[in-house]
């Protein structure tokens, strides 16, 4: 892997996340049920964004809040997805750009405006997404950067830009050259009603041309329709080399070969919003695997960076991940 320009490129959706705070008649009045994730239409991210009070704007999206925690880290990271050319837009691609990661999109004036995300967090740290996807589901082959999917040593993808037919042929071409030219290639599940809509091309997916896969316990349940998390960790272990597994308070699990490496969660003093946790967990593992530490340090660093983004609002961190893992002896 030394001979890559970039440690990890991603592909997903580019959405900017509006997080505001609410109690839970708010999201009653509107119609949302606490904790769904769900896609919503032009009308319907215009309806609550107009009823919900003062919000916080940055850069999200799953793939690409993984990316940005692998700068703060410190690596070598790449970004591929679509904005528009609108406000939105620019403000994506403003803040992804300024933490150092590298994203070549030109903007798409077409009259779809760029996706974005209503985060609302109630008191008790939970969140519930309404997410417009807009120009992100625009992005097909043309948008893939071949030269820079040869030239990472992990391509990432993310299972929420799964929806579209040109999506997922995009994700085969960009997996095709990355497998050509010798990469590691992982995938996120993304959500378990993701998972519902895609089980079958998903398998065929990671049967195929998956080296990495990352899960939480009611993802990877649903892929194999279990309700036992070990059923479905056996059945992960035998399609996939390396299967990265999350269960929120319990921790995480990591499968390789026949080893089950077991991750303790890093105490939090106060949960704030838990968005991007999962995200910000990939981040920390597929840094320290791009760099070749052992996968028990990765897994530690990923429950560090999850632990420090539950601990403030939004899913970009808020500190230095590099210098945070310093302090705790996981890098030097």
């Amino acid at each position: 892997m030394t001979d890559a320009r970039y440690d990890v490129i991603g592909i997903g959706n580019a959405i900017v996340d509006i997080i505001g705070r609410c109690d839970e008649a708010f999201l009653a009045n509107v119609g949302v049920a606490k904790g769904s994730m769900r896609l919503v239409d032009a009308d319907e991210i215009r309806k609550i964004y107009s009823a919900m009070g003062p919000a916080v704007e940055i850069s999200g999206g799953s793939a690409a809040n993984t990316i940005a925690g692998i700068a703060s880290f410190g690596g070598r990271a790449a970004f591929i997805g679509t904005v528009a050319d609108d406000e939105f837009g620019r403000i994506f691609s403003h803040d992804i750009r300024s933490i150092g990661v590298t994203f070549n999109a030109p903007p798409v004036s077409n009259g779809t405006p760029t996706s974005r995300s209503l985060i609302l967090v109630t008191p008790d740290g939970e969140r519930t997404m309404n997410t417009y996807l807009g120009i992100s589901t625009n992005l097909g082959e043309a948008q893939i950067n071949l030269d820079m999917i040869r030239a990472a040593s992990i391509l990432y993808l993310e299972g929420y830009l799964f929806d579209e037919l040109q999506a997922k042929q995009a994700f085969r071409t960009a997996l095709d050259a990355a497998k050509r030219a010798g990469r590691k290639t992982a995938l996120t599940l993304s959500d378990g009603f993701c998972v519902d809509r895609h089980r079958d091309e998903f398998l065929k997916l990671i049967r195929s041309g998956i080296d990495i896969l990352f899960a939480n316990e009611s993802e990877i349940k649903s892929l194999y329709q279990t309700e036992s998390f070990e059923f479905a960790a056996q059945n992960a272990q035998n399609d996939v080399r390396l299967a990265v597994l999350t269960r929120s308070g319990k921790g995480s699990e990591i499968y390789y070969e026949g080893q089950r490496i077991q991750i303790a969660v890093f105490p939090v003093e106060d949960v704030v919003d838990t968005t991007g946790a999962g995200d910000l967990y990939a981040a920390g593992f597929l840094f320290g695997y791009s760099k070749g530490l052992h996968l028990e340090t990765a897994g530690r660093l990923a429950s560090l960076a999850a632990s420090e983004i539950i601990g403030h609002t939004g899913a970009r961190p808020a500190v230095s991940l590099s210098g945070f893992a310093r302090q705790h002896g996981l890098i030097a």
